[in-house]
């Protein structure tokens, strides 16, 4: 294995893709209605299969927030507003299935909190963050199987932060802006895996640099 420094260097800053993998450029730039904020575990910072954080890529007024430091407590400042409807998205007994029923309740702008680590991170953040305690919390419904795995899901058919989030905005955003999304997370699941040697590039639906291969 290569120095650290040496791998850093070698890793794009922004998708943490090696840069001759780099997707940055294939991301689409999605003006949206809804605020998203992503809660990020700290251990997730530097993780390369966190996707949480690429959904910057795709949605530059994206917030990411970074959570779980005990010398450094997280900012709640904005999390809840008068003028938007906070929305915690996290599957818990009490969350109300997103659906265009659901939304027509609704009469404000929408600002989706995303928790974004473990299962058991996610768990503790409405207990937690104070502000969050009343929040409703929303879930996806029961949707296809996710057809790429980057890591381990603890959970059958579990997805990674941006499939869910992609999911979560076509039902509230529209399905063009879920469809973006998810074509860019095939190409870095793709590319990812292909880097792994767990897809055979004859296998891939999108392009691998001939760069990354000669």
């Amino acid at each position: 294995m290569g120095h650290p420094r040496i791998r850093s260097r070698n890793r794009c800053f922004k998708c943490h893709m090696r840069k001759v993998l780099c997707i940055c450029g294939l991301a689409p730039k999605l003006s949206i209605k809804a605020k998203i904020i992503v809660l990020l575990h700290m251990r997730e910072r530097s993780r390369p299969t966190n996707t949480g954080r690429l959904l910057k890529l795709a949605i530059p007024d994206l917030e990411v927030r970074i959570r779980g430091d005990k010398d450094i407590p997280m900012d709640s400042e904005g999390l809840v507003t008068e003028d938007r409807e906070a929305l915690l998205f996290y599957p818990s007994d009490r969350a109300i299935e997103l659906s265009s029923e659901f939304l027509k309740t609704i009469n404000k702008p929408i600002t989706l909190i995303v928790p974004d680590g473990s299962w058991r991170q996610a768990s503790k953040v409405s207990k937690r963050v104070e502000i969050l305690k009343s929040v409703t919390h929303v879930k996806l419904p029961l949707g296809p199987i996710p057809q790429y795995r980057l890591r381990k899901e603890t959970k059958p058919g579990g997805l990674s932060t941006f499939e869910a989030v992609a999911r979560a905005l076509g039902i509230i955003e529209g399905l063009e802006v879920q469809e973006k999304l998810e074509e860019l997370f095939k190409v870095l699941a793709e590319r990812t895996l292909w880097s792994r040697a767990k897809l055979l590039i004859t296998d891939c639906e999108t392009e691998i640099p001939r760069g990354a291969y000669d």
